[in-house]
């Protein structure tokens, strides 16, 4: 072969080559970036829909820095830091110093900070219907995401107890009783009772806890929220409940539970969740995903509550279409930051 020969050979494989990695890039997805668009707000049926586009948590695929971090010592960590907030600007300044942005979430930042509110602000209410939807939502979704967040970090906490502790440990047998396991004291609980709080202690997929959140409350206006901190439309029948201005009486003397603060609200809804019998099917889909190694998903939950409202099918639907118009499933790949805890308090009500 002469050297001319060889030259012209070596020209059309490098040519070739050119080629190809042209054709690779311009045939290749586009980044989590490039993806970004605004078309994440549900159409949906239910009370608290919008039509309007949402920017909340723009489209994208499962990230490589995505995965939950470990759940952090509680013992070690230090209290909650007071900050006062006068205005719906001062709170976006807020999002935007802690890096908890639209910015952060389209370059797959997943990193929750740890924020806690003290309530709803009594100007939310007009606020919310003066501002963009999209920023309403923003502002909804990134409150209630850390409160999720941590009531889900706690429950694995409590897991690892009910996984790891003798059967006769004071601490295993105070969470039986928590999760209704047991009803009285006891000096020991067998391996069957165990199980039975296995099914019952565990976390619920943010996506659907946010999804809820915002059909039960109107997006944090209805007047219960407002009044008690109920994000989750849960009925109380003690007597201590916020009476609705149309109860129905062969229901009997029910109200709305009302809650010191959101953070209990959430925790008393996932209590609910993992404990009331109308959630049976919930828990035990739950338990079978996660022995056969799946995800545990809030689309995949959200077919079983069909007891959860008298809409039964429809509240699903409406559910599972919120879920997925506002990407609330790219929530399920969010953690908590192991930085110092805020509670957000508002200065002018």
């Amino acid at each position: 072969m002469t050297k001319n020969t060889y030259q012209k050979i070596l020209f059309v494989v490098l040519l070739l080559a050119s080629l190809f990695a042209i054709n690779y890039w311009v045939k290749s997805p586009p980044s989590p970036v490039e993806q970004e668009n605004n078309s994440y707000v549900a159409k949906s049926p239910s009370k608290s829909a919008n039509t309007e586009p949402s920017s909340t948590l723009p489209s994208n695929t499962k990230l490589a820095n995505a995965k939950p971090k470990p759940v952090i010592n509680k013992s070690s960590q230090p209290p909650a830091k007071d900050i006062s907030l006068n205005s719906l600007d001062e709170l976006i300044e807020l999002f935007n110093s802690l890096n908890y942005n639209t910015e952060s979430w389209a370059a797959g930042v997943r990193e929750v900070p740890r924020l806690t509110f003290e309530s709803v602000s009594e100007k939310w209410q007009q606020t919310s219907n003066e501002i963009p939807v999209q920023l309403k939502k923003m502002v909804f979704f990134r409150l209630m995401a850390p409160l999720i967040l941590i009531s889900n970090e706690n429950i694995t906490i409590e897991r690892e107890t009910v996984n790891e502790a003798s059967l006769n440990d004071e601490q295993l047998i105070t969470i039986a009783r928590k999760y209704r396991v047991i009803s009285d004291p006891v000096e020991t609980i067998t391996e069957d009772q165990r199980q039975q709080l296995l099914k019952r202690v565990d976390i619920m997929p943010p996506s659907l806890v946010l999804a809820q959140a915002a059909e039960e409350s109107g997006w944090a206006t209805s007047r219960f929220t407002l009044e008690g901190n109920a994000f989750f439309g849960q009925w109380d029948f003690s007597g201590n409940g916020m009476i609705p201005k149309q109860q129905r009486k062969e229901l009997g003397n029910y109200g709305l539970a009302r809650f010191d603060t959101p953070q209990a609200s959430v925790e008393g809804y996932m209590l609910n969740i993992n404990t009331n019998a109308a959630y049976l099917k919930l828990r035990e889909l739950r338990r079978d995903l996660r022995a056969n190694n799946q995800p545990i998903t809030g689309l995949e939950l959200a077919n079983t509550l069909d007891k959860y409202s008298e809409r039964g099918q429809a509240y699903i639907d409406g559910i599972q279409q919120m879920i997925r118009f506002n990407k609330l499933e790219q929530v399920d790949e969010a953690y908590l930051s192991e930085s110092a805890p805020l509670h957000l308090i508002t200065a002018n009500q």
